[in-house]
Formats: structure tokens, C-alpha cells, sequence
């Protein structure tokens, strides 16, 4: 009997499907990275936008067209759950987002259908599991913790995940160890909100004294930081970001909007951005800051938007994702009114992307002549070095292009200089010792 496993979403996503792989390897059972050769598919499943409800769906009823026995993660069955039954009878079991270690009783009863979904999820991470990774290279995420306690208007996440549950500082440094032995150079802190790491367990904000402690780890070059909240970004935090050398110098922080009437419908932080931007700025030398912003959530006026227009065209993010607001059921923005139509939706968003492109060039084309470092993520076909600048995170960001006639291996950290910019990537040749 063969398991597969296809993992849909974000990187905490990820790990849930590494974990289950762990609990998997650990029982015996065999694994294979090729569903079509499995007896047993599992889908780790997306619920936070409609288009990734739809991508999971897909791989569900694919798996089940080619006679595969389907177990379903998630967030999808947490989502949905007896609704997702009826509308795929041919499910051989569902699990829920928050306990993925659920896993193993489904294939112990492979034969009779079990839907192990907590009503009220409370997430449980693994302690006693080894990861097995699906995507190994230079660069590796770690989960510090899951769930949330904020109530964002357009997010259904702490309806699926439940509240904020923080990992103790000891397994995170262990596990952060243990990658590092196996050659991993970056490590990459994820959770729902990384800034509120151990209110829960600690009763303060505990992000702080576990960049510390990872910073002491010998092999370990680079540490980054994902998905801070506004609020948390504390004179505290800001000084450890801005001492510790290993920690890199760029800020993921999610803002969503800048008009103070949005952000009271949104269910965010009432506060001046821009203030926060420049004292993060101030603070942390040579910072890149991403950000996140919706467009068209409901409500939202013309002059509301040329407001957030205005906010990006004077902050220059460094990098920054725009979302079409998406309409999700069980969300407090799904019965306000009125809700913008996707035509004005998808405008807003062109607009903000363009503006972004030229802000974008021109802060690349800052680092022209300059010589940074970079990681080392592999080769292009035509031979040149694939690399990552400490302000680009993986996936999301920007690479760098680089000649060399040195052998460099994915992990390296090297001194790249720059000679060529264009909107995304940046252009150079490696430092020649």
C-alpha cells in the first residue's frame, strides 16, 4: 500500500503536509512522490480564497477519476466538512487543519469511511514528529505557531484554525538545529501572525528572545521573518531585527489598506502606517519592507482607494502582493454592502500593480553597481547562478541573475555585484576570490 501526498496553499500549509509525511514514515508506511503510483492520495487542501477552493477541488476529483482512495486535509473539510462529503461521496476520509496526526487512523481504516474533523479546532503540532520534507534546498520553513486571534473582516482562518497556539522556544531551536545539520543556511519563521509568538505560553511577546537563541546557531547564515502583524511590530522586535546579524534586514508586514474607514470595516488596525514605515526604516539600515493590500473590499469608495493609491505611491514598498478581495462565506465582509463588481476589482488592482512595477524598477535599479550578498539556489539551464538577495524571500520575491566561473553549490551564501536591474530580478556577476 503506497501514500501520496499533494499539498495546495501557503508554507505553513507545507509543513502540515511534511508533518504528515513524518507520521506517515514513522508508522512504516511507504511513501511516494508520485500520486499515480499511489494506492492512497492524500490532498492537503486551501480554503482562504475561492480560486484555491477551486484548485483543491480539482486534485480531489482527479485522484478520484484515476480509482485512488482520496483522504482530504485542511482547510477545505474544516471549511465544509459534511457538505464536502455529499458533494464527493467517493471520499475515503477527511481530517481538519488542526490535528495532523488524524492521518494515521483514516489509513488504519482505510476500508470504512471517517471524518476526524474537530468542531472546534484547537492546533496540535506534532512535537514528536520528524518532518519529512517535500522541498529540500538551501532554505527551509519552520512553523513557530498556528492559529489566530485577531478577527479580520475578509479572513476565515480563525474559524478553521482557532486561536493562536505558540511552539515552546526549545523545539523550534532543536528543529532549526536539526535542519541546519542537514545543510539547510536559511531558516524562515511562519505562523498566522510570527509577532504575536508567545503571548499564549509566555504572557509577552516572545519573538524577540527566540531570534536570539537561533542566531546562536553556528551553521545557520540567515534567518527571515514572514507575516508580522502592525501592532506587534514592538521597539523591542525592531531592535532585535536590527541587531542580530543573522536575522535579515526585511519586514513581511501585511498592512491591507491605509484609509482609516477601510481599516475599521476591514477589522484592522486603526493606525498611521506611515509612521510605522518610517520608524522601522529609521531604525533598521538598509530594510526592505513587503506588504500585502486588498482592493475592492465591500465599501470601499473611489477616493478610498486613490487614498491607498497616494499611500503607495509616497511609501515605495520594497515589495508588495495586491489582492481582488474575495468574498468568503461565514466572514463578517461577506454581508457587508455594497460589494464592488470584479470589473472595478480587477482596475484597482492593475493601477496599484502598475504604480508598483515603477516604484519596483526603481529601487532595483538603486543596487546597480553595489555589491550584496546573496544565496545560492542553483543554476539555469544556460549555466548562469541562480541566487536570492537577504531582501527577497523565497517564492514570493525577486532572484538574482549571476556569471561566475566558481563552483557554488545551493546554501552559499556569496558576494554578487550588481550590474543590471529590471522590474523583478536583479543582474551581476559573482565576487572572484
Amino acid at each position: 500500500m503506497k501514500i501520496a501526498l499533494i499539498n495546495h496553499g501557503c508554507a505553513k500549509n507545507l509543513v502540515d503536509s511534511e508533518l504528515m509525511l513524518g507520521a506517515l514514515d514513522k508508522k512504516g508506511y511507504k511513501i511516494t512522490l508520485d500520486e499515480n503510483d499511489a494506492d492512497i492520495v492524500i490532498v492537503n487542501t486551501c480554503s482562504f480564497i475561492h480560486d484555491a477552493e477551486k484548485e483543491s477541488v480539482q486534485s480531489i476529483l482527479q485522484m478520484i477519476e484515476l480509482g485512488k482512495k482520496v483522504i482530504v486535509a485542511g482547510c477545505l473539510p474544516q471549511k465544509y466538512n459534511n457538505e464536502l462529503k455529499e458533494a464527493i461521496p467517493e471520499l475515503t476520509g477527511m481530517i481538519g487543519a488542526t490535528n495532523v496526526k488524524d492521518v494515521i487512523s483514516i489509513i488504519e481504516n482505510i476500508d470504512e469511511y471517517k471524518n476526524l474533523v474537530n468542531k472546534k479546532p484547537k492546533y496540535i503540532y506534532p512535537e514528536d514528529i520528524k518532518r519529512q520534507q517535500i522541498t529540500v534546498g538551501a532554505s527551509s520553513y519552520i512553523k513557530i505557531g498556528d492559529g489566530c486571534n485577531y478577527e479580520c473582516g475578509y479572513c476565515i482562518i480563525p474559524k478553521l484554525r482557532g486561536k493562536y497556539v505558540s511552539r515552546p522556544i526549545e523545539n523550534i531551536v532543536r528543529e532549526a538545529q536539526e535542519l541546519a545539520n542537514k545543510g539547510v543556511t536559511e531558516i524562515i519563521l511562519i505562523a498566522q501572525d510570527t509577532s504575536s509568538y508567545g503571548i499564549d505560553l509566555y504572557k509577552k511577546q516572545a519573538l524577540p528572545d527566540l531570534l536570539k537563541k537561533l542566531n546562536e546557531i553556528k551553521e545557520i547564515s540567515w534567518i527571515r521573518i514572514m507575516y508580522t502583524y502592525p501592532t506587534q511590530m514592538t521597539d523591542e522586535l525592531i531592535d532585535a531585527i536590527a541587531n542580530l546579524d543573522k536575522v535579515v534586514k526585511y519586514i513581511d508586514i501585511p498592512l491591507q489598506h491605509s484609509h482609516p474607514r477601510v481599516l475599521k470595516a476591514m477589522k484592522r488596525p486603526v493606525m498611521d502606517y506611515s509612521e510605522l514605515i518610517n520608524k522601522i526604516r529609521n531604525r533598521i539600515p538598509n530594510v526592505s519592507i513587503r506588504t500585502s493590500l486588498i482592493v475592492g473590499y465591500p465599501t470601499e469608495t473611489d477616493e478610498e482607494f486613490e487614498h491607498l493609491y497616494n499611500f503607495v505611491k509616497n511609501t515605495k514598498f520594497d515589495r508588495m502582493g495586491v489582492f481582488e478581495y474575495s468574498r468568503e462565506k461565514g466572514t463578517y465582509s461577506d454581508s457587508l454592502k455594497p460589494q464592488i463588481s470584479a470589473k472595478v476589482k480587477k482596475e484597482r488592482r492593475k493601477k496599484l500593480m502598475e504604480l508598483q512595477q515603477l516604484i519596483s524598477l526603481e529601487n532595483n535599479q538603486n543596487y546597480i553597481g553595489k555589491t550584496i550578498k546573496c544565496i545560492v539556489e542553483g543554476y539555469t539551464d544556460e549555466g548562469e547562478v541562480i541566487l536570492r538577495s537577504e531582501h527577497d524571500a523565497p517564492e514570493i520575491d525577486g532572484l538574482v541573475y549571476a556569471s561566475t566561473q566558481k563552483n557554488v553549490v545551493p546554501g552559499d551564501i556569496e558576494d554578487v555585484k550588481i550590474t543590471d536591474a529590471d522590474e523583478y530580478d536583479l543582474y551581476g556577476e559573482l565576487i572572484e576570490e
